[in-house]
């Protein structure tokens, strides 16, 4: 062929469209009329404007690699701004200003937004499992007109306007000459219809607040901030678009007895320092149940008792946390007259009538570091 389009726009025969593309908006930029007015850079302009859109269509550049003449075929010519001449209007938006402009009325009918609730629920309900039912307040599609907008007996009309495509352009000068601009069309805000009778229940958009029961299934072993994804429960969309998700967030409510650390559960007891001394069995009630805890004879504050798969289930996972019983030995601090001397009898039968005590650098016992861990110091 006579004209050489990779030489025009300066590009490789293997170019990508994107090199293909940087390359046209180079020199449409360099060489559009409305920037330079001579008459040579006019047919220049018009050489690399027909040579990208052969290049930039598959089916043509297909053509014109074979040795055929794409353009003749497509009815159009390289030399004038019609159709044919001048390209795709977007492709000139986008070499002059980086985006094209999308062309064309957008939809009344978009995804609806998600909504989120918060759900409280006691700890042995977060530890094994439950089914809960709540209560939601979001947007549903409006009965009356069925998501359409528009009054029973009546529907949207096309925008005289803009004539259905939910634009108007305007001419303005700047100092690249006339340049036309498009924006929304301001009577049907970019829709290209009007809806001339709204429904009267739902004002035209489709859809109204309206209160429905759920039924909510709480895994085992959520836990504070666990989200449960209910997928399209949420919002539903203007003009009866698809409805969005709903999160139900977790919060697991203070228990009186137990304190949950992942799916360990923390307690302590307080026992007396005879039954330290001597060991005893305390009862607990646990999330299985009653139960008793062994004091084993010589028990110090500040141990703790295992008591292995009585904590909170594993979310992912089988199996349970465990509950850890932290003991807490307390010292009376008011004696009667034959307590002391029992005690002091005591004393001197282990030899500690004078102890000399055993001194350590500061540390912190077991109960007191976690504690502070609770605490977040």
């Amino acid at each position: 062929m006579a004209t050489d389009y990779y030489a025009v726009l300066g590009v490789r025969r293997d170019a990508s469209q994107e090199e293909i593309k940087k390359a046209f908006r180079r020199l449409a930029r360099e060489l559009h009329p409305d920037v330079n007015p001579d008459p040579k850079t006019q047919e220049r302009f018009k050489e690399i404007n027909a040579a990208y859109e052969v290049l930039s269509d598959p089916q043509k550049k297909q053509v014109y690699d074979l040795g055929g003449d794409p353009l003749s075929q497509a009815g159009g010519g390289a030399g004038g701004f019609g159709a044919g001449g001048f390209g795709n209007f977007s492709d000139i938006m986008d070499a002059f200003f980086g985006t094209a402009s999308q062309r064309g009325p957008r939809s009344r009918t978009r995804r609806g937004q998600d909504a989120m609730i918060r759900l409280e629920v006691e700890l042995d309900e977060a530890a094994f499992g439950t089914t809960k039912d709540i209560q939601v307040d979001t947007a549903v599609v409006c009965t009356t007109c069925n998501g359409e907008g528009a009054a029973p007996g009546t529907s949207a009309q096309t925008c005289d306007m803009c004539r259905g495509r939910g634009e108007v352009s305007q001419v303005t000068r700047s100092f690249l000459g006339q340049v036309m601009t498009s924006r929304p069309c301001p009577q049907c805000q970019g829709f290209g219809t009007v809806v001339p009778n709204p429904c009267p229940e739902c004002a035209g958009d489709g859809r109204v607040r309206s209160r429905r029961t759920l039924t909510v299934k709480i895994p085992a072993g959520v836990d504070n901030g666990t989200r449960i994804q209910l997928a399209g429960e949420g919002e539903v969309g203007p003009g009866g678009g698809p409805a969005g998700d709903l999160y139900v967030e977790i919060h697991e409510l203070p228990h009186p007895t137990f304190q949950r650390r992942g799916d360990d559960l923390h307690c302590t007891v307080t026992i007396p320092m005879t039954a330290a001394a001597l060991g005893t069995k305390v009862p607990l009630e646990t999330l299985d149940g009653m139960e008793e805890v062994d004091i084993r004879p010589g028990t110090q504050s500040g141990q703790s008792i295992p008591l292995h798969g009585r904590g909170v289930t594993h979310l992912r996972g089988g199996g349970r946390g465990d509950l850890i019983v932290h003991v807490e030995v307390t010292t009376p601090t008011k004696l009667d007259p034959e307590q002391e001397r029992l005690l002091r009898e005591l004393a001197q039968l282990r030899g500690e009538e004078r102890p000399m005590g055993q001194f350590q650098p500061g540390q912190q016992g077991l109960f007191s570091r976690l504690k502070d861990a609770f605490n977040g110091r």
